[in-house]
């Protein structure tokens, strides 16, 4: 076995299932064994970014290893952005970069693609993956193998991975996976025990669940819990899209001054606050409308659960899930007072201009009839459009919040064998990434996709109306729908768009483009209120 095949094979046991890439001339060595090997299908774009976004999405979607494979230089520093946003959001990402040679290293001469030094971007990756190698040992390479994979998965954060091209076919011997790390059973005990007594002797209990649950795969078992303690559950802004295929007593998504004031008054109120998996960040908690007394909350995150004053560590997010599961009892016979909510459905095909709303009671009235499909969307109106409908699978960036993440993901979401995605963009995301499209028609993937188009960065013109800045062009992005190998179709108005989605989900084979023309101003519900909540808070109108 060379190394090439034996890091192949180790990515494939600990769960990756596809590479997204670009190659390049310091890459092409490994591509060639990528391909040839088959070992994991290989999925190429148009550009680094994407092919970040894409590989991120896949992990996200399917709680599993993603894979990101590049050239050195012009290709990895390409793909920062997106590898930032892995880290920030959890993802347990692969990296994997070409490199030049050990002879290339001291020839004397300066290297195309090398920017400060030949190291300079170990030293940028450093800090946005949780663990790093250089591959230049063959004999060391499997230990090193193992110890960064074990780290991406537990960790739920990316790695960095690089392979000097003249060692790709170099012998090496297979990786043995490193065993699951321990924790410390006594601990667990404890934190159970005390946990147990802080939301049985609770009034108002509540589970609050983030998207670590999503990416330990234990949605199911989180259910069960909140089924068995009859505890009422509502998914962070980051977490939407959360136990959505699961029978648990979900109450929707909390937003605070955003959302619904019964949830928003749950969550706040609550005096066992129980967060699983929840990221304690500014898009989740920077619209509340009190301050959530964190004293009494119970924190689970990052192998740590926080309880009032102090904290146990090493006690993985799983293993606590496990053991409450094994001692957990009805703590309570009502079930809570709120109920889940109904989203907005009936679209009126008329001749009136499309808003955001108009597109969320579109898709609500598809899915109530052809099914429910998973949402990849970008960040922006778009998103919070997409809390105005049917609770699905979605993956979006909404902490991290970069632009151009929609189209790469709902690409990611599909090569890795998901039913037909729904992808949600804004027209500046869309102008940056959009032309990622045109790869469907190698892999045939046919996503519907729905741009919400109103020639503008939308959303920072709310937050500065008075910036010309923020206006963009009408780039006509239906029309270049059939060059890239799909169909388009501009829409004006609201009977133009019922159409036009009929139309698509009854188009398989091609990507399906609907270019929704929004008037400038004109906002969904959920972003009018997450502003003005944001603009209270800064002000200091909330307390």
């Amino acid at each position: 076995m060379n190394l090439s095949l034996s890091l192949l094979t180790a990515l494939k046991d600990h769960g990756a299932r596809e590479i997204f890439g670009i190659p390049g001339d310091f890459a092409l060595a490994f591509f060639k064994q990528i391909e040839e090997s088959g070992i994991l299908p290989l999925y190429t774009l148009s550009h680094e970014p994407a092919v970040g976004f894409a590989a991120d999405a896949s992990a996200r979607f399917y709680s599993r290893l993603g894979v990101a494979a590049v050239t050195y230089g012009a290709g990895a520093l390409n793909m920062v952005n997106a590898v930032a946003s892995s880290y920030a959001e959890k993802v347990p990402l692969v990296v994997i970069s070409g490199a030049p040679g050990a002879g290339e290293r001291h020839q004397g001469f300066l290297l195309h693609h090398q920017s400060k030094s030949l190291d300079s971007q170990l030293a940028i990756f450093r800090e946005i993956t949780c663990d790093q190698v250089v591959l230049d040992d063959p004999a060391r390479a499997p230990a090193d193998i193992a110890r960064v994979l074990q780290s991406c998965k537990t960790q739920s954060r990316p790695v960095y991975i690089e392979l000097p091209r003249d060692l790709v076919t170099a012998s090496c011997a297979a990786v043995t996976p490193l065993p699951a790390p321990e924790h410390d059973g006594d601990a667990l005990d404890a934190c159970v025990d005390e946990l147990l007594i802080r939301l049985g002797a609770a009034q108002t209990p509540i589970m609050l669940v983030g998207i670590e649950i999503k990416r330990c795969g234990i949605e199911d078992k989180v259910a069960q819990l909140a089924r068995l303690l009859n505890l009422p559950v509502v998914t962070t802004f980051m977490g939407r899209g959360l136990l959505a295929d699961a029978d648990a007593p979900l109450l929707g998504t909390y937003l605070g001054v955003a959302g619904a004031p019964d949830i928003t008054r749950a969550v706040e109120t609550s005096d066992a606050l129980l967060m699983l998996g929840v990221i304690v960040s500014d898009t989740n908690f920077g619209v509340s409308e009190r301050k959530i007394d964190m004293r009494k909350s119970i924190l689970a995150l990052d192998g740590r659960v926080t309880i009032g004053y102090h904290a146990y560590a090493q006690i993985p997010l799983e293993a606590l899930v496990d053991g409450l599961l094994a001692r957990a009892h009805r703590l309570r016979e009502q079930p809570s007072g709120a109920h889940p909510p109904a989203y907005p459905r009936g679209l009126e095909a008329d001749d009136a201009a499309i808003a955001p709303m108009d597109i969320a009671r579109a898709v609500n009235d598809v899915m109530a009839t052809a099914g429910r499909m998973p949402i990849a969307s970008d960040i922006g109106d778009c998103l919070f459009t997409a809390l105005d409908m049917e609770n699905t699978a979605l993956v979006a960036p909404g902490y991290y919040a970069s632009m151009g993440y929609g189209v790469p993901a709902g690409l990611g979401l599909q090569a890795g064998g998901s039913q037909r995605p729904l992808i949600l963009v804004g027209d500046g995301a869309f102008q940056m990434t959009g032309w990622e499209l045109g790869n469907c028609q190698r892999y045939g993937w046919d996503p519907i996709v729905i741009v919400f188009n109103n020639c503008s960065w939308e959303m920072l013109r709310t937050f500065q109306a008075e910036s010309a800045f923020t206006n963009l062009s009408d780039w006509h992005f239906a029309d270049m729908a059939g060059p890239l190998g799909g169909n388009g179709y501009r829409v004006n108005t609201r009977r133009e768009l019922h159409a036009a989605l009929q139309q698509a989900l009854a188009t398989r084979g091609k990507f399906q483009l609907i270019e929704a023309m929004i008037p400038r101003g004109v906002l969904s519900d959920t972003l009018v209120r997450y502003v003005n909540g944001v603009r209270r808070v800064q002000s200091g109108g909330v307390d």
